[in-house]
């Protein structure tokens, strides 16, 4: 499938999709959907932002980025479920294989740009979820709100519980703090039922590390099931949930709590059948 990955100086006044085209030789229609779903790149007032506007005018020393790949633009990504929609915020269950937030391919694959089109108001990003989990997310829709959850999140009073199958048997809770990238870490491992040597574990984590979950589970010999970068990856799916979300609404100041429906936590009755 083709890829394209090029910077290009504008010289003369010209249409975004008119240089683009020309510097690539790929097609216009193709730029255009490129740019649609944010694959293409400015930078004004020394900020780089997504350029999406076909005809936007590009004058001489302006330059543009595009990161053109056929496979993800390709992709349609998974809807997320609305949980509750408060105006200021909303919250979400994100299914598998949706992003918390976009990359230089595009962001068409990423919860904040399919929420602000469903929406059409903005969304700022308080916290991430596994790209390859499944479960609650809260989104900001002002920066008031933005600022008063993400102070919850840095501050450690947000409540966030997961559920998780993991290889191998935990017999007793478990608290790790093994620090992860040079930064204190603590996740609380507290086990509900064991089948044919695997378990299922509540989660609730302190800190929200890159892949700490998985990362923790597997230091302590008991991988997430389906984790191929950190554990063995003989099954086709991350079997990892974010089931419950608690803070204070940045509207009222009340605590208030969202869960994951029942159906969507996993269960070891659900687990497939390793390959051989």
């Amino acid at each position: 499938m083709e890829t394209v990955e090029q910077k290009i100086s504008c010289t003369t006044p010209n249409a975004a999709v008119d240089l683009i085209a020309e510097a690539t030789q790929l097609s216009k229609s193709k730029v255009k959907r490129a740019m649609t779903l944010g694959a293409v790149w400015t930078t004004k007032r020394k900020k780089t932002i997504r350029l999406r506007r076909a005809k936007s005018r590009l004058l001489p020393g302006d330059e543009v980025s595009i990161y053109y790949s056929e496979k993800i633009l390709g992709f349609s990504p998974p809807e997320p479920a609305l949980i509750t929609d408060q105006k200021t915020y909303s919250v979400w269950n994100k299914p598998t294989g949706l992003m918390s937030s976009g990359t230089r391919y595009g962001d068409h694959c990423a919860i904040n740009r399919v929420v602000e089109k469903l929406f059409d108001r903005p969304v700022f990003l308080v916290h991430r979820l596994d790209k390859f989990a499944k479960g609650i997310m809260v989104l900001a829709h002002s920066k008031n709100a933005a600022a008063n959850l993400s102070k919850q999140f840095q501050q450690r009073t947000v409540q966030k519980k997961y559920k998780a199958l993991v290889e191998g048997e935990i017999i007793s809770p478990v608290v790790t703090e093994t620090p992860l990238d040079v930064k204190e870490a603590i996740s609380r491992v507290t086990p509900i039922e064991s089948k044919l040597g695997n378990t299922l574990i509540e989660i609730q984590i302190d800190t929200g590390r890159k892949h700490q979950i998985r990362r923790h589970m597997a230091i302590l010999g008991t991988p997430v099931i389906g984790d191929k970068q950190y554990g063995t990856g003989r099954y086709p799916e991350l079997m990892l949930a974010a089931i419950s979300l608690s803070f204070d609404c940045p509207n009222t100041g009340e605590r208030v709590s969202f869960d994951l429906p029942p159906e969507d936590h996993p269960r070891l009755a659900d687990l497939p059948e390793a390959p051989d």
